[in-house]
């Protein structure tokens, strides 16, 4: 994104902020309706998309939204969803990792050697796949910063040699059953967030929400910028308590949400904070939107890559630690089916776009929630999944086509 790209969506923004405070929710309206217009779409597909798909699914099955439906859906999202989390990041650089999935395996499978057959304490253990998972993104790094090593190409190497490593690591037995004590077993498949518990949470999420938006404004004013309306802010705090509350109460009815969805949805908020209000993510968009005018202003391009990369692979490396809890073993098909489409399409579906420089952390939550709840509607109908492929296929290809015109649209407008 270059300076003369940029200014006018400032000056936009600017403007729409300014006719909100001013005029209040008619305001609001139309200049949401003017990003809209300008191909700012945000998340509105993806979320149209994901209530299109409960509705079809529950005309057909209507226990597609039991309760005890949706529980399942938010635990066997979320291993996939974190390995999601680290190809937004690389997205955002307009690069790209096709070995997340190999790189989860391996490192679940040095995880499990090292408790099973070596008798490391579970922790070690973590942590040595987890340092695997950050070693393998250093060396992408370094490959693409210092050597020059397109992203696609080492990313395929990787997917490749990982997957043979994964063999290697495992031997001859194929497969490692972790421990029934195993405290990874255990809170991947049998913790679930009590009743109380599940409320505070709830209250805790709407109050940090409240917090940052009063922040915000706070901030603006000091620096002499104009602030959102007010009665906005409560509105969007009632509404957002409102509706967690809601699903809360709705999913308690069954477990409850299970500690592995509540630890990724805080690493979701975790990220999404460290994009948007930290120097580091600011390079991260910055790289992401023009390489070049980034380097020009002062910023470790090679830096912001290496850390990237490395992020990625540490993300890979932990959906690959609670995929393994949630399965209760590492074998050899562990992580090389269907992961690196799903986590990749995650990130896509959910709004990240492919040339760089938008897109975030929600993208991943928002994108592994429709693809499993697709699987889960599918398999609800008993259809194969040949078809389960297919129409994943039709959904990436879609959320491809919707960034592509938005992009064109935001150029045209002097928002790209």
């Amino acid at each position: 994104m270059t300076e003369t790209q940029e200014t006018p969506a400032v000056a936009a923004d600017l403007l729409d902020e300014r006719l909100i405070s001013s005029e209040g929710f008619g305001a609001y309206l139309r200049a949401q309706a003017n990003r809209l217009r300008s191909g700012d779409l945000g998340s509105l597909p993806v979320i149209t998309g994901l209530v299109i798909i409960s509705v079809g699914f529950y005309l057909k099955e209507p226990t597609f939204l039991s309760s005890r439906n949706l529980v399942t859906i938010t635990q066997f999202a979320a291993p996939t969803g974190v390995i999601s989390l680290g190809i937004v990041l690389v997205l955002l650089l307009g690069e790209i990792d096709l070995s997340v999935g190999s790189v989860s395996g391996v490192s679940a499978a040095i995880m499990a050697v090292l408790v099973v057959n070596h008798g490391y304490s579970e922790i070690v253990a973590v942590l040595a796949a987890l340092v695997t998972g950050l070693v393998i993104g250093l060396f992408y790094g370094l490959l693409f910063t210092k050597i020059g090593v397109p992203s696609f190409v080492f990313s395929l190497a990787g997917l490749l040699g990982f997957q043979g490593l994964l063999l290697w690591v495992l031997g001859k037995n194929g497969t490692i059953n972790l421990p029934q004590d195993s405290w990874l077993r255990d809170f991947t498949r049998t913790k679930f967030v009590g009743d109380t518990a599940s409320y505070l949470l709830v209250a805790l999420a709407v109050l940090v929400f409240l917090g940052s938006q009063l922040w915000q404004i706070r901030t603006r004013k000091a620096a002499g910028l104009s602030t959102a309306w007010l009665p906005m802010i409560v509105g969007k705090t009632v509404g957002l308590a409102v509706l967690l509350g809601y699903l809360t109460y709705y999913v308690n009815i069954d477990r409850g949400f299970s500690y592995l969805w509540i630890f990724f949805v805080i690493l979701v908020i975790a990220l999404d904070f460290v994009l948007r209000r930290t120097t580091w993510g600011r390079h991260v968009f910055a790289v992401g939107g023009n390489v070049e005018a980034a380097r020009r202003s002062g910023i470790k391009v090679n830096g912001v890559y290496l850390s990237v990369f490395a992020a990625t692979s540490v993300f890979a490396a932990l959906g690959g630690l609670l995929a393994a809890g949630l399965q209760t073993s590492v074998s050899q098909a562990s992580g090389t089916t269907d992961t690196n489409l799903m986590a990749i399409a995650a990130a896509v579906i959910g709004g990240t776009s492919l040339f760089g420089g938008r897109g975030s952390a929600y993208s991943a939550l928002l994108g592994i929630l429709v693809l499993q709840a697709i699987s889960s509607g599918l398999n609800l109908l008993g259809v194969d999944s040949s078809v389960r492929f297919m129409v994943t296929g039709a959904v990436l290809l879609l959320a491809v086509a919707i960034d592509s015109v938005s992009r064109r649209a935001r150029a045209s407008s002097g928002r790209g």
